[in-house]
């Protein structure tokens, strides 16, 4: 949490004044920006995220969440983390889903899931809380609060990685892990295709606009975790690679279901994957990224290309 902004949260408060004054930082938060159309965050410390905050991504979020929980096989998380473990701390909880799924897994632990946005579910577990904060500032948690901290999808977010992977472990308990389950922004497929075709453009323009923003999109090709998590000083790291199809190509019963879901959360809304890093970062205009995703539909339709994202999870523990 930032020492600059305290986080807003949303539970309920005794004093009328703070509970009224909370009410209208919450308030402003709903006060979305439009961009090409669609919403984007509320302006909060020096978060600058990609992606919409709106209902038509926000049901592409649920769909990646079950496409990576099949992904490893039903588990939330791979960590093995102690059974009695107090307090959890999920950063960038999107939807909160994956909050949810814990607190209701583990109901004697409490959860913690920031976001930069409120869009997170009215009703949830009562040992979950959701609060705002930007992950890209000072942390205001105590020194050794949490026995786990998760973190998923963050490609694209972060100015500073060491920085962030330094808070965490502050903040993480002796003998506590983290884990940091990340994806490519980079398409790949088996059969090669032009360097100039809309699949070979997808990973170079988020490539570049992640450099404009100075928010990497090369998390896994780059090691960030790995590095990151490593000159921190966490120990034991254990690193899995996997690889999430687009398609239902394959002849794996688990990876044909997961590329069907992958599948349906992109192209659902591939607008709102490309609107902000094509349109707001990189200056292309409507009719131009319109043109492109008509090329991109038809080219990632072809299940001969085998298309699909490396996808890593890196878990480690602080030493006790």
């Amino acid at each position: 949490m930032s020492k600059r902004e305290e986080p807003v949260s949303f539970d309920d408060d005794s004093d009328d004044s703070i509970a009224s004054s909370k009410t209208s930082i919450a308030s402003s938060l709903y006060h979305y920006r439009t961009l090409f159309g669609r919403s984007y965050h509320h302006e909060i410390g020096q978060a600058e995220h990609w992606a919409p905050v709106d209902n038509a991504h926000a049901d592409t979020l649920e769909l990646n969440h079950y496409a990576s929980i099949l992904l490893t096989d039903g588990k939330l998380y791979l960590a093995p983390i102690k059974p009695d473990a107090k307090k959890v701390l999920e950063i960038g909880t999107g939807t909160g889903l994956w909050a949810i799924d814990f607190a209701e897994a583990h109901p004697n632990t409490e959860v913690i899931a920031t976001d930069i946005a409120p869009i997170q579910p009215t009703w949830s577990p009562p040992n979950v809380k959701f609060q705002i904060d930007d992950a890209n500032l000072d942390w205001t948690w105590q020194d050794n609060t949490f026995d786990f901290i998760y973190l998923r999808y963050m490609v694209g977010t972060i100015s500073d990685w060491n920085k962030f992977y330094r808070e965490a472990f502050r903040v993480c308990k002796p003998g506590g892990w983290i884990e940091h389950y990340e994806i490519s922004a980079i398409w790949t497929s088996t059969t090669p295709v032009p360097e100039d075709s809309p699949l070979s453009l997808w990973g170079k323009m988020f490539t570049e606009g992640g450099k404009k923003l100075g928010r990497s999109f090369t998390v896994i090709e780059d090691d960030i975790q790995i590095e990151g998590i490593k000159a921190a000083g966490f120990v034991d790291m254990v690193v899995k690679d996997f690889v999430g199809p687009l398609d239902d190509h394959t002849t794996d019963p688990k990876m044909q279901e997961v590329g069907k879901l992958l599948n349906l959360a992109v192209h659902s809304d591939l607008e709102g994957y490309v609107t902000y890093i094509y349109g707001v970062v990189l200056g292309w205009s409507q009719e131009e990224i319109a043109s492109y995703l008509r090329q991109l539909r038809i080219q990632t339709s072809d299940k001969s290309l085998h298309t699909f994202c490396r996808r890593r999870i890196v878990y480690a523990r602080k030493p006790e």
